[in-house]
């Protein structure tokens, strides 16, 4: 009995050492499983161009961690500065995006949409991300931020083409249509200022096409375009309506002030066709005006449609006679 309780002893030791191997073995491989995946996981976060953070904001703003791909925009040092002195972040923040950070610290933004931000890089110019943010609280209060950013000034840049394109003529690098019926309505529907429209109708671009060409037809549309652009500004958007026809909204003006917007404009063209030029401009113009325009675009379309067209059958009268 005792020689079988022995012997039993030992296999039972013997299966208890074999199980020990195979279970350290296996946690091994599990645990070098782990960490492969764990150093891949840092090789990513540490070398692609996006870059996670996390900031206490309170008892005082600082940076606890900034992965080391946040250097790749902001220069060598960029990251031991910031965890330094962590108002960086709003020093080089773009000054248009100043308030947007504000919001975000006082937790007076959706987190659960990007926010996008434009921060100054290492050589002196505005870089946009999209930051995805999750905000910490303790006690219903935000006390850390923790997040991650993705530079998209590609992305950018194609929207800003993309809506040039929409919003600007082929021809002539004008606005076109599209946009000027966009202004028209925020003046007819959510704006109320004075406001003129000034049609521009060329005279001879029949003549010019069916002479020399819709190539020097398209020369004369341009130089046209160019002529009128010289008078663009922040309350006067110039847009070509199509073919020969072009057209000014002149925002918070005076009629005074829009009758000598159009001498002005006359006088352009008499410098340029003085000039030599072989494309010489002509064309009739007429315009619109109310102390109102909010409910009254339409009307003032018209108006300034009218008196285009007076203009023109008045020329004519004079050639008759």
């Amino acid at each position: 009995m005792i020689e079988q309780f022995i012997f039993g002893l030992i296999i039972s030791s013997i299966l208890w050492a074999v199980l020990v191997v195979i279970l350290y073995r296996t946690l091994k491989v599990k645990e070098e499983a782990l960490k492969e995946k764990y150093d891949r996981f840092i090789h990513v976060v540490e070398n692609t161009k996006d870059f996670i953070y996390y900031c206490e904001i309170s008892p005082e703003i600082k940076f606890k961690y900034l992965s080391p791909s946040a250097e790749y925009f902001f220069g060598n040092g960029s990251i031991a500065k910031a965890y330094l002195s962590p108002n960086v972040a709003f020093t080089d923040i773009h000054p248009d995006d100043y308030n947007i950070l504000m919001k975000k610290i006082n937790g007076e933004l959706d987190y659960k949409k990007g926010i996008v931000q434009r921060w100054k890089d290492k050589d002196g110019i505005y870089r946009c991300f999209e930051e995805f943010t999750t905000p910490i609280y303790e006690n219903g209060k935000i006390v850390a931020l923790q997040g991650v950013l993705r530079n998209i000034d590609e992305k950018v840049e194609l929207q800003n083409q993309l809506e040039y394109r929409l919003y600007h003529d082929n021809l002539t690098n004008l606005y076109n249509r599209g946009y000027f019926e966009r202004v028209f309505e925020k003046y007819n529907q959510q704006m109320n200022t004075p406001i003129a429209i000034i049609i521009c109708d060329l005279d001879e671009l029949k003549l010019f096409n069916d002479n020399y060409g819709h190539k020097v037809g398209d020369e004369l549309i341009q130089e046209t375009a160019k002529l009128l652009n010289q008078f663009s500004s922040e309350k006067i958007t110039v847009a070509r309506l199509g073919g020969d026809e072009f057209a000014l909204i002149v925002a918070g003006v005076t009629v005074e002030e829009v009758e000598e917007l159009i001498n002005n404009i006359l006088k352009e063209v008499e410098t340029h066709n003085a000039s030599g030029s072989i494309i010489r401009v002509k064309m009739s113009m007429g315009y619109g005006f109310s102390n109102g325009s909010k409910g009254k675009m339409e009307e003032i379309f018209n108006q300034a449609d009218k008196n285009m067209y007076k203009s023109k059958e008045d020329k004519k009268k004079l050639l008759i006679y």
